[in-house]
């Protein structure tokens, strides 16, 4: 998922060039090259499908010049991600009926591939042959109120828990008694399941959303395409994948992780992993940007 314009962040992200093509981990790579480096390390033979902006294919194709355009799916306008999710496995499907789909943002910073690779091969093992979703969660550090945690329930299968339930993004408090009682993660965004299974999930859960996929499936791979998406993609309903699956489903689960992961979104963060200072005008610049925003509302 590559369509966010990662407004936190400006002066450094702007609309025309958001986190996600820049180099903001200081590593020589922009965020969404190293999440397919990092995928490469669980599966060199992996695939990538990119679902992103109109306006941003261009740097898409720039960036990771190795994906077939036809696997870079242009959204006509932002939908959240229940439907640019929808879209990405509804045309997954159409050429990949086994699929197995791990689903991640294009903009999170994780320095260590290996682990992440184990993280996600034993995921992916789980899902490969039964229906279930397995959502990834970070072991929290410390009590942060940026993040939504994920309560762990049962053990199911090595690591891999039952998911008791999802929390939003806590107070302080709240959040210092997460970190205390143990047992929650947080929640990192990133989704595995087989094809069915979420296909399955959507037609239980957001029938809408399915029957306008339906409806544009057709033309998956054909020239008409750009056009059924332009008619009909508008059309679903505006909505995360957490509120129209994820928090309705009887079939999820959640491996945590200890690997550290960030979704660089502050200019503390990104401090904290360059080990650079961000220039205070640039801070100065977003505090204004911010309270523009406030006061246009």
């Amino acid at each position: 998922m590559a369509g966010g314009q990662g407004t936190r962040l400006f002066p450094l992200s702007t609309a025309e060039k958001p986190k996600q093509f820049l180099d903001l981990a200081d590593r020589g790579r922009t965020l969404i090259q190293l999440t397919c480096d990092r995928f490469r390390e669980v599966d060199p033979g992996a695939r990538f499908w990119v679902v992103t902006a109109a306006s941003y294919v261009p740097l898409v194709r720039e960036q990771l010049p190795d994906i077939p355009a036809e696997q870079i799916l242009a959204e006509p306008e932002p939908r959240n991600t229940a439907p640019c999710i929808a879209l990405a496995c509804w045309k997954i499907r159409a050429r990949y009926p086994d699929a197995n789909i791990v689903v991640t943002p294009s903009d999170a910073y994780v320095p260590d591939h290996k682990a992440f690779a184990a993280t996600i091969a034993e995921a992916m093992a789980f899902t490969a042959g039964r229906k279930a979703i397995v959502t990834i969660g970070i072991k929290p550090t410390e009590p942060n109120v940026g993040y939504g945690y994920i309560q762990e329930g049962p053990v199911a299968e090595g690591n891999i828990h039952k998911v008791q339930a999802f929390k939003e993004k806590p107070s302080l408090d709240v959040a210092q008694r997460y970190l205390a009682e143990g047992g929650y993660l947080w929640n990192a965004g990133i989704f595995v399941w087989n094809v069915e299974t979420i296909e399955t999930e959507l037609r239980t859960h957001a029938a809408e959303i399915a029957g306008i996929m339906d409806a544009i499936a057709p033309d998956f791979y054909t020239p008409a395409e750009e056009g059924s998406l332009a008619r009909l993609f508008p059309t679903c309903e505006k909505i995360s994948i957490d509120y129209a699956v994820m928090e309705k489903s009887a079939d999820v689960y959640t491996i945590g992780a200890s690997w550290a992961w960030s979704d660089l979104g502050s200019f503390a963060a990104i401090e904290a992993i360059t080990g650079k200072t961000i220039p205070q005008e640039i801070k100065d610049a977003q505090d204004a940007y911010q309270a523009a925003k406030k006061a246009a509302k």
